[in-house]
């Protein structure tokens, strides 16, 4: 389902299909040849030890300093939490590369893997516009995000974008299973569409929802990021005071790192788009095979997008930098802070009020 095509190895009941590989067998089942097999298992290793650790390391930093839980953050967590998620699919894709079968999960991890990619892939965008939307507030209606705009709501709002994705993604569950078409063999069990799935059209009707899912928003966020930085570029005409200047200075840094990852976002979902559109339109062979190594460049793109957040808060942002530093090297942290001290006469002030318009 994330990959698209599927490895046709010239079983009973599938097209020869035209690989130049050797077929399977009960040893070895590849769903491709060794020399692309290698590499992509490498990049997909990477990107996994990556992704965790920055997913995770994020979800640690935001619920461990207060001045990390503001609104923004929190929709970034929420969002950490779910490219995990996506990222715990990424060894069954590997064994299904390695070995297309047979599946040794059984039938509730064939489904439930398929389920929660899409419902992750359904709730991170959601969570990328619902930001948007908070952020276009923020900046364009300040006082009225002063009032609407609270920690309280914004969990509220997280919440329903967790069930609200997880509720469009249910159909998947039902639409993939082990299949066995041969039932003399235990060799022949595959994780795959079933066939109801495909013959009605249901798994095609999906993959179209899916593609909405990620144009619509797209959409709306182009329009969302036109208007904010409109606002943004006539705040410079005007003249302000120096809390003013601090909380436009806020602002573009925020609307900086969501940039960047809506960016990312799209270049790196685009193709994993593209290539379900080749896919439920492919109708020779060699279309097929075209398929199936674009869907293979999509899957890792699919999977770089839930590892490269945290890897761009890094990069970005300062305050992600010393929150993380603060986390994993509590002494050097703190002997910095003795440092800024003395420099500045042995006097420290320090706040635990955060502005709901700041984040990393």
């Amino acid at each position: 389902m994330r990959r698209g095509g599927g490895g046709g190895n010239g079983s009973e009941g599938e097209p020869e299909w035209p690989w130049p590989w050797p077929p399977c067998d009960e040893r070895l089942c590849l769903a491709l040849p060794m020399w692309v097999l290698v590499p992509i298992t490498a990049v997909c290793l990477g990107l996994f030890v990556v992704g965790v650790a920055g997913n995770v390391l994020t979800v640690l930093v935001i619920r461990s300093y207060r001045d990390m839980k503001t609104t923004t953050n929190l929709y970034l967590g929420s969002m950490a939490v779910s490219d995990l998620l996506i990222l715990m699919g990424l060894p069954f894709d590997l064994y299904r590369l390695w070995r297309s079968r047979p599946w040794i999960f059984g039938q509730l991890l064939c489904r439930l893997s398929h389920y929660l990619s899409e419902g992750c892939t359904y709730c991170t965008i959601l969570h990328i516009t619902a930001l948007t939307v908070e952020r276009y507030l923020a900046i364009c209606f300040p006082l009225k995000a002063k009032v609407v705009v609270t920690k309280r709501r914004v969990k509220a709002i997280i919440g329903v974008l967790w069930a609200f994705a997880l509720l469009s993604a249910s159909p998947f569950f039902f639409l993939v299973g082990v299949e066995q078409p041969d039932n003399h063999t235990d060799f022949s069990r595959e994780c795959k569409p079933t066939p109801q799935a495909l013959q009605s059209g249901l798994l095609a009707t999906m993959f179209w929802v899916t593609t909405c899912y990620f144009v619509l928003p797209v959409t709306c966020l182009s329009v969302l990021y036109g208007c904010i930085g409109r606002e943004l570029w006539r705040s410079n005409t005007r003249l302000r005071g120096p809390s003013s200047l601090l909380r436009e200075k806020g602002h573009r840094q925020t609307v900086r790192i969501l940039a960047v990852v809506v960016l990312a976002f799209v270049i790196c979902w685009l193709p994993f788009h593209i290539g379900r559109i080749i896919f439920i339109n492919t109708r020779d062979m060699r279309t097929m095979l075209f398929s199936q190594y674009f869907n293979i460049f999509a899957l890792q793109l699919f999977y770089l997008s839930a590892s490269i957040n945290p890897v761009l808060y890094n990069l970005v942002s300062k305050k992600y930098r010393a929150a993380a530093c603060r986390l994993l090297l509590p002494q050097r942290a703190a002997q910095r802070a003795l440092t800024g001290t003395k420099d500045a006469g042995g006097y420290t002030e320090t706040s635990t009020r955060h502005d709901y318009t700041t984040s990393f």
